[in-house]
């Protein structure tokens, strides 16, 4: 029989949770009957500005710097603790737990968090926007890679223990070839996840393209806003296929 008490339970408690997060953000559909004020807003975004195009350029070129470096040296930090982390390749289960306590309390510190007291420590600018993506970065990373090793297959390290090799020089050169092609693919979401962010810290003063969204958007300058929103859609765009393209030659 398809119909279970326990599946009509969980749909009612579905529907309650529904409905009572429905009231509490205020869901209602029906704002959407007036669309004027909408389509006042959207008709002062064209004809686009290209006046400052080229600073555009510099600040979007800026926004993926700041993404490619703190994704870049979130994954340099953590490859090694990610085997730290992970059950089959650790030396020492205190270790383990120690490694994966600190990759989640990284992990649960949203970016704009680190940016903001970064931003407040060491001033504004990009740095601090690099810094706090690559330490949450470093907790997503680990956890993720983590879990690749402990699905590896473990004949090739047991074959290198075989003949010899130390438990770390093994562990590195037995799993990472076989994972990756999934480790990459890990690296350019984060990375694409990563530009995202870099508008957000720049809203707080971590520069890019974002500082200048923000800029344009307070100073009602809505021609110039949607050049903004063109170009991040480029970059983002050009990343997944960059990043496509890598993982397709690389499997």
């Amino acid at each position: 029989m398809w119909f279970k008490k326990r599946s009509f339970l969980i749909v009612i408690l579905l529907l309650i949770a529904i409905h009572y997060s429905m009231k509490l953000t205020e869901f209602d559909l029906a704002k959407f009957r007036d669309f004027s004020n909408m389509i006042d807003f959207l008709t002062q975004w064209f004809p686009m500005d290209f006046s400052t195009f080229p600073r555009m350029i510099e600040d979007s070129i800026e926004t993926l710097a700041m993404a490619f470096l703190g994704s870049f040296f979130g994954l340099l930090f953590a490859l090694p603790l990610s085997f730290l982390a992970a059950r089959n390749t650790t030396p020492f289960p205190p270790l383990l737990h120690a490694t994966r306590l600190f990759l989640s309390f990284v992990r649960s510190i949203p970016e704009i968090v680190f940016g903001l007291v970064l931003l407040t420590a060491l001033g504004l600018g990009p740095f601090p926007a690099v810094l706090a993506i690559m330490f949450h970065n470093i907790g997503v990373l680990g956890k993720l890679i983590s879990e690749l090793i402990e699905s590896a297959d473990p004949g090739p390290q047991e074959a290198m223990k075989a003949v010899g090799a130390k438990n770390g020089f093994g562990s590195l050169f037995s799993i990472l070839p076989q994972i990756w092609p999934n480790v990459l693919s890990q690296y350019f979401y984060r990375f694409e996840v990563a530009i995202r962010t870099s508008l957000i810290l720049g809203f707080i003063g971590g520069g890019g393209i974002g500082q200048r969204l923000f800029n344009d958007f307070k100073t009602f300058q809505y021609s110039a806003v949607s050049l903004d929103v063109l170009l991040i859609m480029i970059i983002v765009v050009i990343v997944d296929l960059i990043g496509g393209i890598i993982r397709n030659r690389i499997i």
